[in-house]
């Protein structure tokens, strides 16, 4: 493979891989990225949407046993029932509102001045959030409502402008709104799983013209690659 082509797939892989689910926008860091590799073409974006799936791996692997129970108890167990509907509840607004206004936001929005606008107003919301004092109710994603998974959708709707993190806002929508760090932690990661697994599916069948067989070596790399650093980044944010 290509040296130039190695490393325009090895360091957006680190990059989502990384910056998926700790608290910082991996859209916008990918923007900023594939602007200053001139990977941002129309192949560029279908590589993201491809590499998104390695990043999601690595959280299903990290929770495959619980997974595993909620699909066994799917059709039986009330808590896997709750759990289901409350990941369903959560992905609603973000789906709806991408849906509405998703053309708008890329056309728009997708470019580093507003990404880098994003990720300064994001700091600063974050450095609030964590020195406002918690009042914490629900210690564990199994006692939440259906309230506090429609409230954590909203919060991840925010998501949509570009340098937003998705996890970022996920979780601090959940230590706003009662949530201690552990379950607003947890209920983002599984929240993505949905999330990034549809709105994938969604771009790549929007995009489909754009597949083909000479660029699996470079999807393959960035997907390994995402694969890894995002099972690091969290066991460490877990940690």
């Amino acid at each position: 493979m290509d040296p130039i082509i190695l490393l325009k797939a090895l360091i957006p892989g680190i990059v989502e891989g990384l910056t998926e689910f700790l608290p910082i926008s991996s859209t916008g860091h990918l923007i900023l990225a594939g602007d200053l590799l001139d990977f941002n073409d129309d192949r560029g974006k279908l590589f993201e949407i491809v590499i998104q799936s390695g990043a999601i791996l690595a959280v299903v692997w990290e929770y495959r046993e619980r997974l595993l129970k909620v699909a066994r108890g799917a059709t039986s167990d009330p808590a896997a029932q709750k759990f289901i509907l409350n990941l369903f509840i959560a992905f609603l607004p973000l789906a709806i509102l991408g849906l509405a206004f998703g053309k708008a936001i890329k056309a728009n929005l997708f470019n580093p001045i507003a990404v880098a606008t994003t990720f300064i107003l994001g700091a600063f919301v974050i450095l609030w959030a964590e020195r406002r004092q918690h009042v914490i109710r629900v210690q564990t994603v199994e006692e939440m409502s259906v309230v506090d998974a429609f409230k954590l959708g909203i919060a991840q709707a925010f998501a949509l402008i570009p340098g937003t993190s998705r996890s970022g806002a996920t979780i601090i929508g959940g230590l706003l709104f009662g949530l201690s760090r552990k379950a607003a932690t947890e209920f983002s990661f599984f929240l993505a799983i949905p999330t990034i697994l549809l709105a994938s599916a969604y771009q790549l069948y929007k995009e489909r013209h754009l597949l083909v067989i000479d660029d699996l070596g470079l999807w393959a790399v960035g997907f390994l690659t995402a694969f890894v650093s995002a099972f690091w980044a969290v066991r460490a944010l877990l940690r």
